[in-house]
């Protein structure tokens, strides 16, 4: 990919928002020799809003990839605040979403390709990934989905 991440961003007509601050006993990102660890990054839009329901029961799969992508908006931004620079990230390796579901909903592939198709979107090669979509009751603050990442960055 010959453009920047940011340059994609915005041409894909996004900001990144404010890296969100953790709301426990945790930290947003750790990095360890050239592995960036970013925290569960949950559907929060850029002005601040949560995107909420459950997958199955009220929530579409497409209003489900909206909030995936609003997951990975929020990993990018946990991942500049770490790095100064989306540049400095090599590959995405892991994606973990987590999408609140109805017991009998089996879509959460679907709603978690949001966020794939973002970092791909944003990153090129470097945003494939392996990546698992579970289905859970329960999401922080009612939330419809929550996305972790593992990325491989130059240091």
């Amino acid at each position: 990919m010959s453009t920047k991440p940011e340059q994609r961003l915005a041409a894909l007509g996004l900001t990144l928002p404010n890296a969100p601050a953790p709301v426990a006993n945790y930290v947003p990102y750790l990095l360890s020799g050239d592995l960036l660890y970013i925290s569960g990054q949950v559907s929060k839009a850029p002005d601040g809003t949560l995107l909420c329901g459950r997958l199955g029961d009220g929530l579409s799969v497409e209003e489900g990839q909206k909030a995936a992508r609003y997951c990975a908006l929020n990993i990018l931004s946990q991942a500049k605040a770490a790095l100064g620079d989306l540049g400095r990230i090599e590959q995405v390796l892991r994606l973990t979403g987590f999408v609140a579901s109805a017991p009998d909903c089996g879509d959460q592939p679907m709603v978690v390709n949001g966020a794939s198709d973002l970092m791909v979107d944003v990153l090129g090669d470097a945003g494939r990934h392996t990546r698992a979509a579970v289905g859970v009751a329960a999401l922080p603050g009612g939330c419809a989905v929550e996305v972790d990442a593992i990325l491989r960055v130059r240091l």
